[in-house]
């Protein structure tokens, strides 16, 4: 339960806010293919593509609640290979989706006793598709830099204050129900902090010995002339032991791995614009040929029950809300502003649609709002407090939280329409 800060960003726009929590509840805690430990580490290797801080010191806690292995929290070189076989795909998909393709279906789902289920791949996929967005409105709305997670910007947003978020949309559709988890969560996230720390200082002591050892062999094989770079291995992704896990800081809080580098490889691998030249391979998807509504939908929802229906409400319910105001100043209907903005998304990731006069893109963003778009869409880790002000300035933080919830579910849509054609592809 520690997303106070993103509940209250989504609080502008209570629906929807419901939407999105019953989702990620069925994502992360009811039935499904994946263990409940292994769906936090996704999410954790998932929201370090982006950096995301936030994201990554929710589901570290989450994931020892789940009973994870505190090992697996020093980096990828220390999971099961079935869940480091995921990196590729989560690389790919976190900043060029395009590039996926049944060939790496088919080598997860063929590794011999390190294979992946059907079930569980799609599952796997929803949830690194649900971070990957996530991220971006994180650092969008300024989540990223909340204090109470140990943010280090300026970014302030607009604070519903002290009240619980399920207290603030009470009567707009955030169920009583909803409200009792919520409030069940909070009383054991305290009870859980203090086994948390006496968990994570074992851990510490138990590894601080190993790890001395190993740096002082390390020492003597390189010599006293590189004595400077002991505790850097060489092709590691982390540095001095205090990175090598979780542990309590100074003030006695829990916090995640302070290198973020450890839950990911190539980490220079990022977002490139989509272009299509003749000479590339790389094709435009168009969605007349596979869409959510059409292929999407049915095959997610056959492979990971329900989830389907959760999906299509949450896209359906970010298109039903309300923005007249944002769309009267920009001069047309709010049908044609936020599909403008929706195929902007979804053309920066070489997905098109067909019946879509593109001239309008021009005609209804202004320069500003397409460069901030398409850095919180494409590299949201570089989103800073300067853009969040700069554009639009004269709209309402609400009409702001909008548009990135319009990000959110475009970005996510993208992502899953290419994931699932491939398996698609490879089923076929």
């Amino acid at each position: 339960g520690r997303l106070e800060a993103v509940t209250q960003q989504m609080g502008y726009h209570p629906q929807y806010l419901d939407s999105f929590l019953k989702t990620q509840h069925y994502l992360m805690h009811m039935d499904g293919p994946l263990p409940f430990d292994c769906r936090h580490y996704i999410a954790i290797m998932a929201a370090a593509r982006h950096q995301c801080r936030y994201l990554v010191n929710l589901h570290v806690l989450q994931f020892l609640r789940a009973g994870g292995d505190p090992q697996w929290l020093r980096g990828l070189e220390f999971i099961p290979p079935k869940l480091r076989n995921l990196n590729e795909i989560n690389k790919i998909l976190a900043h060029r989706p395009w590039l996926i393709t049944k060939e790496h279906i088919e080598k997860l789902l063929k590794i011999s006793e390190w294979s992946w289920s059907l079930a569980e791949l799609v599952h796997a996929v929803v949830l690194l598709a649900h971070c990957h967005a996530l991220a971006s409105f994180v650092f969008g709305c300024g989540c990223e830099q909340d204090e109470g997670l140990g943010g280090r910007g300026s970014l302030k947003p607009l604070s519903l204050g002290n009240q619980c978020f399920c207290e603030a949309t009470a009567g707009n559709s955030c169920s009583q129900e909803l409200l009792r988890i919520n409030r069940k969560r909070s009383l054991d996230s305290c009870m859980e902090l203090d086994s948390l720390r006496e968990r994570m200082q074992r851990i510490h002591v138990e590894t601080e010995g190993r790890d001395e050892m190993r740096l002082l062999q390390q020492d003597r094989e390189e010599g006293e002339g590189q004595g400077a770079e002991v505790g850097v291995q060489s092709g590691s992704s982390y540095g001095t032991p205090g990175w090598l896990s979780p542990l309590a800081d100074t003030d006695g809080e829990v916090t995640g791995a302070t290198n973020l580098a450890c839950y990911m490889q190539d980490p220079d691998f990022g977002y490139q614009d989509f272009a299509r030249r003749d000479e590339d391979q790389t094709q435009v998807f168009r969605v007349q040929d596979y869409s959510w509504e059409d292929h999407g939908f049915s095959l997610v929802n056959r492979l990971y029950s329900d989830i389907g229906h959760l999906l299509d409400e949450k896209f359906r319910m970010v298109d039903g809300l309300q923005s007249s105001a944002m769309a009267k100043r920009q001069g047309c209907e709010p049908s044609v502003f936020k599909r403008g903005i929706w195929n902007y998304i979804h053309c920066m990731f070489g997905i098109r649609y067909d019946d879509y006069d593109y001239a309008e893109v021009n005609q209804l963003l202004e320069r500003m709002l397409k460069v901030y778009i398409k850095t919180v869409t494409c590299y949201p880790e570089k989103t800073n407090s300067e853009m969040f002000d700069r554009f639009w300035k004269q709209f309402k933080h609400s009409e702001k939280v909008h548009v990135n919830l319009l990000i959110l579910e475009a970005r996510m849509q993208a992502e899953l329409l290419y994931a699932l054609q491939a398996i698609t592809q490879y089923m076929i």
